[in-house]
């Protein structure tokens, strides 16, 4: 068996080449910011409960509208902010608007009466009760 050396000079020659082209296409979709507008959710069942967080960070209690209509539940938050930056002889504004939209649909097992939802520290914790019953439609408040 032979080894052959490969030498690659064009790449040794100019190793910032891919990497140009890699952090352009890269920084192209991490700036465009409509691809990430839904938050991450962690599912977690429990023997009494289903537990469903939500990473929303920025937002207040009053931002978000909770809804239970028949098997799905429905969340949604929706926030308008304002920056300001001071320059020699202007103030520049920008407008943030930052909404998202989450529906899941919930087992027979889940009580729709047995729901709560909490935000601390910047996640939403919904805790929806498991039994047999089940009502037609409901809202949750925040608190």
């Amino acid at each position: 068996m032979t080894l052959v050396k490969f030498n690659n000079r064009t790449r040794n020659t100019a190793p910032y080449f891919n990497n140009v082209f890699d952090s352009l296409f890269s920084e192209a979709i991490n700036k465009n910011l409509t691809v990430n507008k839904v938050p991450g959710v962690n599912i977690l069942e429990t023997e009494n409960a289903y537990k469903i967080e939500v990473a929303a960070p920025g937002l207040n209690k009053e931002d978000f509208q909770i809804n239970v209509k028949k098997d799905t539940l429905s969340v949604w938050a929706e926030k308008k902010g304002e920056a300001q930056e001071e320059k020699k002889d202007y103030t520049r504004k920008e407008f943030d608007y930052y909404s998202f939209a989450r529906s899941f649909i919930l087992p027979e097992t889940v009580n729709t009466d047995q729901i709560s939802a909490e935000y601390i520290n910047g996640i939403l914790n919904i805790t929806i009760g498991k039994d047999t019953a089940q009502s037609q439609s409901k809202e949750i408040k925040v608190s």
